[in-house]
């Protein structure tokens, strides 16, 4: 072995003291071996996510193309991410490449692409990970893991516009909330429908802006106390 190889292996080429800084085990470059703390995320907040993100998709389809930013291969990795591999409870979401194939239904390599999408778009993103670990001859060695997602809140998401509140209806139009009765009203329809005489009291004295209301609601639970 050569002079420079056997520096190259034991980290000590000139100009470059302690420890050496790269990798001569097969990871890839910026891998950390930290504890990764996952952010928990409720199916419901999912889905609505995932709703998002085809509306983001429609939002960017330009005329005469098939599908928008994200296209429907990413979606469909999105899906696979947030429906088969998300734990809601913990957040932890770290699938290798091949499981997100498998339920995506598509080749790796589509799945490499597709993720790069979503991340370009801010829609996900992840930390590549690995591990220490020792060789059969007690040589320590680092170990590629799969990487760690993250799926980003739609508020970071490159280009995307939320969906405005549709505007309240025109009173007198259909949709509009009709203005309940008032509680005299309420009262005597509760009466006529069976209910009991507690119960068109109780209704009589819940507007205390209603004085001949309430002062009906004193005289009724009067006579009710009052009757053997």
């Amino acid at each position: 072995m050569s002079k420079f190889k056997m520096l190259l292996v034991s980290g000590c080429l000139p100009g470059f003291e302690g420890t050496k800084t790269y990798a001569a085990w097969p990871v890839w470059s910026g891998s950390t071996t930290s504890e990764i703390k996952f952010q928990p995320m409720p199916k419901k907040a999912a889905t609505r996510l995932f709703h998002r993100a085809r509306d983001f998709d429609r939002q960017t389809k330009a005329p005469g193309k098939h599908g928008g930013a994200l296209g429907h291969t990413a979606l469909q990795v999105l899906h696979a991410l947030l429906f088969d591999f998300l734990n809601y409870t913990s957040g932890r979401l770290d699938p290798s490449y091949a499981a997100i194939a498998r339920k995506a239904n598509l080749c790796q390599r589509a799945v490499a692409t597709a993720l790069a999408k979503l991340r370009a778009y801010g829609v996900l993103n992840w930390v590549r990970r690995c591990a220490e670990s020792r060789r059969e001859d007690g040589r320590f060695m680092l170990q590629q893991e799969t990487n760690a997602y993250a799926v980003l809140p739609c508020t970071q998401w490159r280009g995307y516009r939320p969906p405005l509140d549709p505007p309240a209806p025109t009173p007198g139009t259909w949709g509009d909330h009709p203005a309940l009765p008032d509680v005299m009203a309420q009262a005597v329809a509760e009466r006529q429908q069976g209910g009991t005489m507690r119960q068109m009291l109780s209704i009589l004295d819940s507007d205390p802006a209603d004085e001949l209301a309430a002062a009906l609601a004193r005289l009724g639970q009067a006579m009710q106390t009052a009757t053997p």
